[in-house]
């Protein structure tokens, strides 16, 4: 089930983002995503819409998605033992039936998040580099069809 987060939802969404940050950076030291952590329940997360992927018999949250400033996906995320059963796909495309363009920063080294925007339509737009860190990362943009009409 997909469904607006509540601000009941923010302790689960905490613990899935550094779980699952950790997981999915491990070329980023630990430190880093620690410290981060208070930003992105006191700044990042107020200021974002999110949606929350919940599984149906107990209503724990299994992923979610962040978008900030109505087209920058700041965060997608999903516990790892659903990893290949559509919960990214679905919280995505709630995203694009509310927006109609997306942009997003993804580091270079992460493989499988590179692989999974491309597959969602995804284009690189510009290579950077995250200030945080100072790792290479693409900046991509995502249209939809019905723009192009």
């Amino acid at each position: 089930m997909i469904r607006r987060s509540a601000s009941a939802d923010l302790d689960e969404i905490m613990l899935l983002w550094l779980r699952s940050t950790l997981a999915a950076h491990p070329f980023i030291d630990e430190s880093y995503w620690y410290e981060s952590a208070a930003m992105v329940r006191e700044t990042f997360l107020p200021q974002s819409i999110t949606w929350v992927a919940s599984r149906p018999e107990d209503g724990e949250i299994i992923g979610f998605i962040s978008v900030l400033n109505q087209q920058f996906i700041g965060a997608l995320f999903v516990i790892e033992q659903v990893y290949g059963a559509g919960i990214a796909q679905r919280l995505m495309a709630e995203v694009k039936n509310n927006y109609s363009s997306l942009l997003l920063e993804v580091y270079q080294q992460n493989q499988r998040a590179v692989a999974f925007y491309r597959r969602e339509g995804f284009a690189v737009i510009a290579d950077t580099h995250h200030p945080g860190t100072g790792l290479a990362t693409w900046v991509m943009s995502w249209k939809s069809a019905t723009l192009a009409e």
